[in-house]
């Protein structure tokens, strides 16, 4: 039985097609092509893959239209890979659903290391999804015990505030994905909170101080400048 991952690259352009194929085929990924954001839905659809790699510059449909369309009924990682390079477009994409933006050109290493990283989310959200808010996630001398709903380091309690638990936690049950500001302010403080992010920075200079041993280089949540923060993976 060929239990190996499928991926779906959504590209127009032949070179690069031609390079992320043979990079991940190499890889022992499954690769499906679509040139078009029409050929694209219709093989989600038939294939269901297990990640999708998606150029937002198609020639048919922009392919935030693709993120919007497949995340009303599917969690499948989407990794966008896109010449567009401007903040806007990378929340825009992140704040639709996509799990990651690479910005072209990328190098092979950086490839293989999203696509590792969208695995992880294929694992946690099929075997811990549940199992996962009841357990403890661990990150080198971090962990959130999210049954007692507290954060230690190195064995110690961080001594953190309910907010401040809410946005670490949050951070973790998504680690390695980019979470925006919005969604961070959304999920924390509501649908009718006010998106300033000072509310949000404040809080999180706070966390640092408690959980970083150097705030100014971190090395558990990491700042995307413009875009939002993002957990370190899980052991």
């Amino acid at each position: 039985m060929n239990n190996r991952y499928s991926i779906l690259i959504v590209e127009d352009e032949k070179s690069i097609v031609s390079f992320m194929k043979t990079i991940l085929t190499a890889n022992d990924y499954d690769v499906l092509v679509a040139r078009d954001g029409e050929q694209a839905l219709m093989m989600v659809n038939s294939h269901c893959p297990d990640m999708i790699i998606l150029d937002l510059g198609l020639p048919d449909m922009d392919g935030l239209k693709i993120i919007k369309a497949v995340r009303e009924w599917s969690q499948v990682p989407i990794i966008v890979v896109s010449a567009r390079s401007r903040e806007q477009d990378k929340v825009m994409a992140l704040d639709l659903g996509a799990d990651d933006y690479v910005t072209k050109p990328f190098g092979t290493s950086e490839l293989l290391a999203r696509v590792r990283t969208g695995i992880r989310h294929i694992i946690g959200r099929s075997a811990n999804a549940e199992a996962m808010p009841d357990g403890v996630f661990r990150a080198g001398d971090l962990s959130v015990d999210y049954k007692k709903r507290h954060v230690y380091v190195d064995g110690e309690d961080a001594h953190l505030t309910k907010v401040e638990y809410k946005i670490v936690s949050l951070l973790s049950e998504y680690a390695g994905r980019v979470l925006t500001y919005d969604f961070l302010i959304k999920n924390i403080w509501g649908q009718n909170a006010n998106y300033n992010n000072q509310i949000l920075r404040v809080n999180m200079a706070n966390i640092r101080r408690k959980i970083e041993k150097d705030p100014a280089d971190p090395k558990y949540i990491f700042t995307e400048m413009g875009v939002g923060y993002r957990m370190v993976d899980a052991d």
